[in-house]
């Protein structure tokens, strides 16, 4: 058994849409929770003009009769409400006459997909890339986690994220217990535990906007009640971190990943680096966490902690050098609408992209055609456990 999703949409057409494989019979759906992770994935201090057009609002299509998955494709649309105002320049079809302003975009902007997919797909219109290349694509994500999370659920998984750090702000990333994270409030500016840390990135922001410039930042997720035993140490493509390592590399500006205390723990002795195994109350745990939940490429039980470390995000009012793809000509970079950061909603996209990761292990390993076989398969490896 398996779980799987794919996207597809453009930026400034009429809509994305995904379908995802996989999800078992007899799991309800709650449409106004899907919603809700669309809604916390356009919050953020310095986002751009762009969250206040759009309501992400889902449809469903097909998979689910009368608030229930029927173990079929599930597939759902997400309507691109700016798409009004860009009818005649993302038309599907033909045009018959021309329009005057096809916006085009002929000057690549540095750090973007631009230039790279206008070579590779050989594009003279490099709209033709950047379209599919937006991070409006991750609001399909979104939504395919959501669907994950509310399976992850029937089995007492719980997701959270915050900011650790934008920019330069703090010093050190920060470090919260799960319990910490959770009690960040919704309509937090920056989705930040520490409130004197998230007024002096708020500034830090500010700063940004006004020299017409761009910040990034890191993002940590955190899943709690993970079972021992998803992934495995037995192939390089069944290891748990790997998978999770290639799906927050695929966000957008995403450009390392950190599972646990992994690059501290680069430059430390064994000894203070390896979380010491104990036995209480019949269950094997770690005295400390520093493998982020993960050992072999497999779940130990303990807290999954993975860091996400995003560039500033490439489109600036302060355009930097480029060169028109026509002419040959040195120019400014073309300016998109954009965000000044979007860290806090990688943030969001991360706790998709990791509950998708491990929805697709849960299947993998409890398989069931109906979420009451899958149940009993779980019950039964968990009393394995006990007794192992």
């Amino acid at each position: 058994m398996f779980f799987k999703f794919t996207t597809a949409g453009e930026s400034h057409g009429i809509a994305l849409t995904a379908i995802i494989e996989g999800l078992p019979s007899g799991l309800e759906i709650d449409v106004e929770r899907i919603n809700f992770e669309l809604w916390r994935r356009q919050q953020g201090y310095g986002r751009g003009g762009r969250q206040k057009i759009e309501k992400d609002e889902i449809q469903i299509l097909s998979g689910v009769r009368h608030g229930k998955t029927l173990g079929a494709p599930v597939s759902f649309i997400i309507e691109n409400r700016d798409f009004i105002h860009w009818e005649e320049v993302m038309s599907s079809g033909k045009l018959e006459n021309e329009p005057k302003n096809l916006k085009q975009i002929k000057r690549p902007r540095p750090g973007h997909a631009d230039l790279a997919g206008g070579q590779k797909f050989q594009s003279r219109d490099l709209r033709d890339i950047l379209e599919r290349a937006s991070a409006r694509e991750t609001a399909a994500r979104v939504a395919c986690g959501a669907f994950s999370r509310q399976l992850l659920e029937n089995f007492a998984v719980e997701i959270k994220s915050h900011v650790i750090k934008l920019g330069s702000v703090p010093e050190k990333p920060l470090q919260k217990t799960f319990d910490e994270i959770s009690r960040i409030e919704e309509t937090s500016p920056l989705r930040c535990a520490d409130k004197t840390a998230e007024a002096q990135m708020i500034e830090l922001v500010d700063k940004a906007k006004a020299e017409g410039d761009t910040l990034g930042g890191i993002f940590e997720v955190a899943a709690k009640n993970v079972v021992v035993g998803l992934g495995s140490h037995t192939s390089w493509s069944e290891k748990l971190d790997g998978r999770i390592a290639q799906a927050f590399m695929s966000i957008q500006a995403v450009k390392a990943v950190e599972i646990g205390n992994g690059v501290e723990n680069a430059a430390l002795f064994g000894s203070h680096v390896h979380d010491e195994i104990i036995f209480s109350d019949n269950v094997f745990s770690r005295i400390t966490n520093r493998a982020g939940g993960l050992e072999g490429g497999i779940t130990n039980g303990e807290e999954l902690r993975v860091r996400g470390f995003m560039k500033p995000i490439s489109t600036l009012r302060k355009s930097l050098r480029s060169v028109d793809i026509d002419t040959k000509q040195e120019n400014l970079a073309a300016f998109e609408r954009s965000d000044i950061t979007a860290v806090p909603a990688a943030g969001i996209i991360g706790e998709a992209m990791l509950a998708i990761v491990l929805a697709n292990s849960m299947r993998e390993k409890f398989g069931g055609d109906s979420l009451s076989e899958m149940e009993t398969n779980f019950d039964n490896y968990r009393k394995l456990l006990e007794n192992y």
